[in-house]
């Protein structure tokens, strides 16, 4: 596993990070969950991404981690780890579990902690920006979990260019630089070129993308179709049929003839295009099995792409 300096911090960030947005909630197989978070450990990955409401049930993951950190983490190897947790969409009923308050992202905070059983998290998100709340209201408490010792570093996740620009600008002079955002981006979305990255670079703030594989679009999973134990086929899950359109699968089908000649698998391609970009600071990954989770981080096998390659992608994403 290489290691990459997040931003101008002095904090490095595995190249691949485990994100437990799916697999690591009540409803799923816990010696499953932890199986894949001590593979993960062992294979490099020191990064470990929850938010409050991951689950289901909502702060289940967050229960379930703590689980996995006594049960294996004990000791110096929590100074080995670096946990991350978040709060800005809806955990609680009421007016306090939502958006971007001081009350509700330092009362969340406090519940991440005795969730998970431990002192402090590494990393603690504001998870999407409030149009409702002024933004140095939500910086403040950023600044504030710092200052408390309730969390080491501060990140942003969901702002846009010009929303990143403030927040980045207000920790500034809070005293508390903002280390990293966290921004949906693959092969699939790409917002974060125009003009996000160009924001975090001149600010020396990190960038990790999550859902790199669109969730799961870009596997072989739908090269011919939507299969019957897809995401897409199920009505409660983020990606929708609609989504799995006829031009799209063409398209998934020509990136995989691509990848194919890499000697990679179209979701290891996925993967490794995303690191060509040197913004990009690590590569958030889900995985629902150990065998998974290997395979994505078998991407950093081939990492290098030639023009040619980089050419016939655009062509075929464009």
């Amino acid at each position: 596993m290489k290691y990459n300096r997040c931003g101008k911090s002095g904090l490095l960030l595995p190249e691949i990070s485990l994100g437990l947005w799916h697999n690591f909630g009540s409803v799923d197989n816990f010696e499953n969950a932890e199986s894949i978070a001590v593979e993960a450990f062992d294979k490099g990955i020191t990064h470990f991404d929850l938010a409050n409401n991951y689950g289901p049930v909502p702060g289940s993951a967050e229960t379930n981690f703590g689980k996995i950190l006594w049960h294996n983490f004990q000791g110096n190897l929590r100074d080995e780890i670096i946990i991350s947790t978040k709060a800005g969409y809806t955990m609680w009923d009421g007016p306090y579990g939502d958006w971007g308050s001081r009350k509700y992202l330092l009362s969340s905070l406090d519940q991440s902690l005795k969730r998970m059983k431990v002192d402090y998290v590494d990393i603690f998100y504001s998870h999407r920006p409030d149009p409702e709340t002024p933004i140095e209201e939500t910086m403040q408490a950023l600044d504030y979990a710092v200052r408390s010792g309730k969390a080491l570093y501060v990140g942003i996740s969901n702002y846009s260019a010009e929303q990143t620009r403030v927040a980045v600008d207000v920790l500034k002079q809070l005293g508390t630089p903002c280390l990293i955002h966290q921004a949906k981006y693959s092969m699939l979305e790409r917002w974060v070129e125009n003009g996000l990255l160009d924001v975090l670079e001149e600010k020396g703030v990190g960038c990790i993308a999550f859902s790199p594989l669109a969730q799961g679009l870009l596997t072989d999973k739908y090269l011919n179709g939507i299969p019957e134990n897809s995401r897409a086929h199920n009505p409660n899950g983020h990606l929708k049929e609609n989504e799995v359109t006829a031009e799209r699968i063409q398209k998934l089908v020509q990136l995989n003839e691509i990848a194919l000649n890499r000697n990679q698998s179209l979701a290891q391609m996925a993967l490794a295009w995303l690191q060509k970009d040197k913004r990009i600071t690590s590569v958030l990954i889900g995985a629902s099995s150990v065998r998974q989770l290997n395979n994505n981080i078998d991407c950093l096998q081939s990492l290098e792409f030639t023009q040619d390659e980089l050419n016939a992608i655009e062509n075929i994403l464009s």
